[in-house]
């Protein structure tokens, strides 16, 4: 795989709008300056992984990565903070993602990322080990494998997942982790209404649609969803 050389990573980063991230932080983040510079630090991680050992996203991706991936991460994050949720468990966290920015902008107090492919997983051991987010624990397996062995030790009262599975079967995998009163986020895109309607009455037994954030005007929202 083809290396960013230092000079290269450093100025693909610097061409990015970080600029879009300061607002999302207010009211999040105690050290919005601080706060920045570990997001760069990560981000200057992931394209490091990304051309030297494994894709994490797509290469053309990269040069939008703050715009498409941080932004997307950290839109919804003054509503997850005002949420109360303290304990998250993060389904599909693939590199990290919407996980490791909200953890590092100051939401909640304990993150366990699921995570099946290994290659993945061993990146975000690398980001906690070099941002020392000792808060953030990583697992290999499939959420409901993971969720037999360890549903207990996954207890939590906030549920996150960006671009997985539809809302019923990912809410159903959630209902046996999430204590009542608590909330899931589900990042989805425009049709996520559609997703709603299906196999309603499964997952309306055990939660209850609580509202939509926009992300990006027309496109994605943050979905929330309160466990009964």
């Amino acid at each position: 795989m083809r290396k960013f050389s230092p000079a290269a990573a450093e100025n693909a980063l610097a061409r990015q709008p970080w600029d879009l991230l300061r607002p999302l932080l207010d009211g999040v983040s105690d050290d919005p300056a601080k706060t920045l510079e570990r997001l760069r630090h990560y981000a200057r991680l992931l394209f490091d992984w990304n051309r030297g050992v494994s894709n994490l996203v797509s290469h053309n991706d990269e040069p939008r990565l703050v715009e498409r991936h941080l932004f997307e991460s950290l839109a919804p994050a003054r509503f997850l903070k005002e949420s109360g949720c303290e304990r998250f468990v993060d389904f599909g966290s693939g590199a990290g993602l919407p996980a490791v920015p909200l953890a590092i902008s100051g939401v909640g107090s304990a993150w366990t990322l699921v995570e099946s492919r290994r290659n993945k997983t061993l990146f975000v051991r690398k980001v906690k080990q070099e941002l020392e987010m000792k808060h953030l624990d990583v697992l290999t397996g499939r959420l409901e494998m993971v969720v037999d062995e360890n549903r207990e030790a996954l207890a939590c009262d906030g549920f996150t997942s960006r671009a997985t599975m539809t809302i019923a079967p990912t809410l159903m995998l959630a209902k046996d982790i999430v204590r009542p009163g608590g909330r899931a986020f589900l990042w989805k895109g425009s049709r996520y209404i559609v997703e709603m309607r299906e196999d309603p009455e499964a997952w309306g037994e055990f939660w209850d649609f609580e509202t939509a954030h926009e992300i990006t005007e027309g496109l994605n929202v943050c979905a929330v969803f309160i466990r009964k």
